[in-house]
């Protein structure tokens, strides 16, 4: 990899200067609260866009803030001087975390972006220069090892993971160190690796900068720098996972063919998680003719695994290339060399047999279960974030249901979910509605259709009678059979319960 026009970096040797300078960064308000106060909203935004200019606009005064916002968030010069009376300016120039710029201006060697952890932690995610507000931003045409600051699928993935305190912690793929981050948070170890070094060196700043533990650094791909015996509670992973006809850019192409990366990195994982551990990735897998894209993901989970995926989008190939194509700044090159790499990439699908990219999701839970779960769905509705908490009652319920028979489900007690609603669809001024939808406002915000025993079952489940009990109320209430009833009833509380409308009580 050649990382010829990227910055020299600031020591990682310096933990004192690092304090010092978090120290300065936190005097001057300069978190994801003060940007956001400087900023505005809108300004605010347009830096996840990538987009500076209204930044710049807002930080045209004298402010300790609006001078630590220039220096570190746009990449841009400030007078030394100035400097002098806000940071450690010394110690950051010999460091590196400064250089001079001209006589009497220094500027930032990498981007610091203040983020907020889910605790309310002031951190601070480190990133190579013009990366830190939304992107590569075409800079990967110059730079194949540069390291992406805070991105969606960063804080997706953030989001997506179970929060529960754990012994051990893995983070493959690091990047900028923003799970790594997160798992220090709630794990006594974290380890984390990277085929890049520069990322790994860029964690180490992230967590140094962020005041947090440092974590067990190791150089190398997927698993090949974690002995065969070591063992997790957690693994979390936003792998290179765009599928290529090469691999250009190391921070986005994995370098194996098609979506082998990601299902080798999930097949991988089972031997590696304790039991009960999670292990949570983004991925992209393929959509190929003749074959069903659940069949295909259903074939990565490993033995021994519960799983839930989910499918979150679903690009044809030639919206998927002109995506990347963008990513990478490639529509504003040589617009033959542009139609060579389309080319290039379409040729890669054809042979392949693929017809769309799918994105989403996947979360596996080591289990002793006889019988794995294993759940692979298309949900692109949107979502209520953090999902840590649903992602976990996900898999509690996936346990209570293998262990309920039917009889042993019209036993139990259930409640309604909270905020939860009934939606009836009908024709204006008729009787009786056509159907009724449950929905959720809270977590994955699920809807589903049930029948009127299935809607009045649920409407009166407080966790006082069982399952059994209503239903038998319920048939006498509408003149049916009760043995009936009961019969066929029990896999519409699976559903329901599966879903997260109802919960055991």
């Amino acid at each position: 990899m050649s990382n010829a026009s990227l910055s020299p970096l600031p020591s990682a040797d310096r933990p004192d200067v690092a304090t010092r300078l978090r120290d300065a960064l936190l005097g001057a308000s300069f978190t994801a609260d003060g940007l956001l106060e400087l900023l505005g909203a809108p300004a605010y935004a347009a830096l996840s866009r990538s987009e500076t200019v209204p930044a710049l606009r807002a930080t045209r005064g004298d402010t300790p803030l609006e001078l630590l916002v220039r220096l570190f968030l746009l990449q841009q010069p400030v007078p030394h001087a100035r400097v002098a009376d806000v940071l450690p300016v010394d110690a950051c120039l010999e460091s590196g975390w400064l250089d001079h710029a001209g006589d009497d201006e220094v500027t930032a060697t990498v981007d610091v972006r203040p983020y907020g952890g889910p605790g309310g932690e002031d951190w601070f995610v480190v990133s190579d220069l013009g990366c830190a507000v939304g992107g590569a931003g075409g800079i990967g045409n110059h730079a194949e090892g540069v390291v992406l600051g805070v991105g969606g699928a960063s804080t997706t993935l953030a989001g997506l993971t179970v929060r529960t305190p754990v012994s051990a912690a893995l983070d493959l793929g690091t990047g900028s160190g923003i799970q790594a981050l997160h798992a220090a948070a709630h794990a006594t170890r974290v380890t984390a690796t990277d085929i890049n070094p520069r990322a790994l060196h860029i964690t180490a700043l992230t967590l140094a900068l962020s005041g947090a533990p440092a974590a067990d650094l190791r150089e190398g791909s997927l698993y090949e720098p974690v002995a065969d015996d070591e063992t997790y509670d957690l693994i979390v992973s936003n792998p290179p996972f765009v599928i290529s006809p090469g691999a250009r850019l190391t921070y986005r192409d994995g370098g194996m063919g098609g979506d082998d990366l990601c299902r080798s990195l999930v097949q991988q994982t089972g031997e590696r998680l304790n039991e009960g551990g999670f292990a949570h990735f983004l991925a992209n897998w393929q959509h190929v003719e003749g074959e069903e894209w659940t069949d295909r993901l259903r074939s990565w989970v490993p033995h021994g695994c519960d799983a839930w995926i989910v499918q979150r989008e679903v690009q044809d190939v030639t919206q998927y290339a002109e995506l990347w194509l963008r990513d990478a700044g490639d529509h504003r090159g040589d617009p033959a060399d542009y139609q060579a790499r389309y080319d290039a990439w379409l040729d890669e699908f054809e042979a392949r047999k693929v017809k769309a990219v799918g994105f989403g999701w996947i979360t596996l839970r080591r289990t002793g279960a006889a019988d794995p779960s294993v759940v692979a769905e298309e949900w692109p509705h949107p979502v209520e974030q953090p999902l840590g908490e649903t992602v976990r009652a996900h898999f509690d319920r996936v346990d209570y249901l293998r262990s309920h028979d039917d009889a042993a489900l019209l036993e139990a007690h259930f409640t309604l979910s909270g905020e939860v609603v009934q939606e009836q669809v009908g024709l204006p001024g008729a009787e009786d509605p056509e159907h009724v939808v449950l929905r959720q406002n809270r977590g994955m915000r699920r809807a589903t259709r049930v029948d009127t025993v299935g809607a009045g079952f649920a409407g009166v489940c407080d966790g006082t009678m069982s399952a059994g009990r209503i239903l038998d109320a319920i048939a006498q209430l509408v003149g049916e059979d009760p043995v009936a009833l009961r019969d066929r009833t029990p896999a519409q509380i699976r559903l329901l319960v599966e879903q997260g409308f109802l919960e055991p009580a």
